[in-house]
């Protein structure tokens, strides 16, 4: 990068700056992390703390999982250059220096963490903080580069918010927010494949071993609809033990038979545009379902 570019970088103005700031938290991912953080503390038994700290309580999570979010771009900074989905990223444009990027993780890291240890428990705090490592670390810096099994082994870290919200209310780990978190975990294997096909050749040359680039497309495919079936069936789960009724179970049907519909035709007769939009309905898949386990629950 010239110096003339590096110069103007420095001079971009307030506004802009904060705009970078914002994009390094990957806002849209933390939202939907913060929903279903919710979600399983609304599906908490004898919910008693007020409504302020319980919001208090998703903004020490969603404030985590933005430091996370920062961390990933200094570590991923090559990575996201050598990518055409990343490389405007602000870290990697060097709109954002590093240590820039790194003190404003750091700020929401204490940030977040004090919010947890007040309005919500240690125990909350302590496994947000475990959460934030296994993304930023264990997963960014070390599976991302190493094993196509990456995503799966990762993917417990961003399964993880469904548990921070219950705990945030309850104070004690249980085994009904951990089918949540299994829901999350099995979902994202088929989230992220999909949107892997479609950018296999930016991962092939950044040398991120994703599975489209080690082991094909057929085989990813085949992986999708072999995860996708996991997940229909791990999402009935919480309507076998009680923790939900018919509102969650018909919603469930109806989304995961179309995620199925999806996988399908994209392991008979898929191409790139299919995987991303195997991509985009996950997420709208993820989102309509917590919502669903919401409504059951109080409506």
């Amino acid at each position: 990068m010239t110096t003339s570019i590096l110069i103007q970088a420095r001079q971009l103005p307030l506004l802009t700056k904060m705009a970078d700031y914002i994009a390094i938290c990957k806002a849209k991912v933390v939202l939907l992390l913060v929903l279903t953080a919710w979600v399983g503390l609304a599906l908490a038994p004898d919910m008693s703390r007020s409504i302020w700290l319980q919001l208090a309580s998703l903004a020490g999570i969603g404030v985590l999982a933005a430091a996370a979010a920062a961390i990933n771009h200094v570590v991923d900074r090559e990575i996201d250059r050598q990518m055409a989905r990343t490389r405007h990223r602000p870290v990697a444009m060097e709109r954002l220096s590093t240590k820039q990027a790194l003190w404003f993780a750091a700020l929401m890291t204490v940030c977040g963490t004090t919010l947890l240890i007040f309005a919500a428990n240690l125990l909350c705090a302590m496994l947000t903080l475990a959460s934030l490592v296994g993304y930023a670390v264990v997963y960014t810096s070390f599976l991302k580069r190493r094993t196509p099994q990456n995503i799966v082994i990762g993917g417990l870290a961003g399964a993880m918010p469904p548990l921070l919200g219950w705990v945030s209310e309850t104070g004690a780990l249980a085994a009904e927010p951990w089918l949540l978190v299994m829901i999350v975990f099995t979902w994202t294997p088929p989230h992220f494949w999909a949107l892997a096909i479609a950018r296999r050749q930016d991962y092939a040359r950044a040398n991120v071993p994703m599975l489209p680039v080690t082991h094909g497309v057929e085989f990813t495919k085949l992986c999708i609809l072999i995860y996708t079936i996991i997940l229909t069936l791990v999402c009935v789960l919480p309507y076998l033990i009680g923790m939900s009724g018919w509102v969650y179970l018909a919603s469930a049907c109806v989304l995961n038979g179309m995620f199925l519909q999806k996988a399908v035709e994209l392991w008979r007769r898929g191409n790139d545009q299919m995987a991303m939009r195997v991509f985009r309905f996950s997420i709208l898949h993820l989102l309509l379902l917590f919502v669903a386990l919401f409504i059951d629950r109080w409506v």
